[in-house]
């Protein structure tokens, strides 16, 4: 597996200048790292105890991401994000995981398939040197660097303490688009009202298709890494 590290701006692209001042000084990297410059990132995200209903949903959205011809993006924890990451995958779609480790860590041993399987096929990112192990901090920070490299965020569903919170106002802050669908939306919690009062939006019939319309245009003929 091919690992390397490099600059953000100099992975991701041009960086406003709220993205550069969010950016952390080097990304490390193992995979395919034309997965950053060949397709528009969603991110795709949220509760380690989700519901049924949050499973399901998060596995439909990233089937229509993939359908999309869109990059799913998660943090590989349990829950919401594994099945975003492995539905994408067996949708034969491609998907870039965000750490809150080093990369030859594992945050929970449940992911270290998959985590290996996104690492040779696909792509896993870290702002975290090798050797750098679980801490609770490091996981508002990887949530902060998604929402750097997802050009939107979709929050399937979380509790009013989940990490995830971060990423959605980090995301705002950034101006990139937050979406939830409407199952959430209709008891969301105070958070997600904030956010949806700051411009997030409720993820209806053809929402997704509209905000997909607006995300950054990226082909195999614009890689130039």
């Amino acid at each position: 597996m091919t690992s390397w590290s490099d600059h953000p701006e100099d992975l991701l692209g041009p960086l406003s200048r709220a993205e550069r001042d969010a950016a952390p000084s080097i990304l490390y990297c193992r995979g395919r790292k034309e997965l950053l410059a060949t397709a528009p990132r969603v991110a795709v995200v949220g509760s380690r105890r989700a519901s049924g209903d949050g499973l399901a949903r998060a596995a439909e959205i990233a089937e229509e991401l993939v359908d999309a011809d869109v990059v799913v993006v998660s943090g590989l924890a349990l829950g919401i994000d594994t099945v975003a990451h492995q539905t994408a995958i067996d949708c034969g779609g491609s998907t870039i995981a965000v750490l809150a480790t080093g990369l030859e860590q594992y945050a929970t041993s449940r992911n270290r398939e998959l985590q290996d399987k996104i690492g040779a096929d696909h792509l896993l990112m870290s702002q975290f040197p090798e050797g750098t192990t679980v801490h609770r901090s490091n996981f508002p920070r990887r949530n902060k660097v998604m929402a750097l490299v997802a050009d939107a965020t979709i929050i399937v569903e979380a509790q009013e303490k989940s990490g995830t919170i971060h990423q959605g106002w980090e995301a705002i802050r950034l101006g990139k688009p937050v979406l939830f669908p409407e199952f959430f939306a209709t008891s969301a919690p105070t958070w997600a009202r904030k956010m949806i009062d700051y411009g997030a939006t409720v993820l209806e019939p053809n929402t997704l298709e509209l905000v997909m319309d607006d995300l950054p245009y990226r082909s195999p003929d614009s890689f130039v890494f």
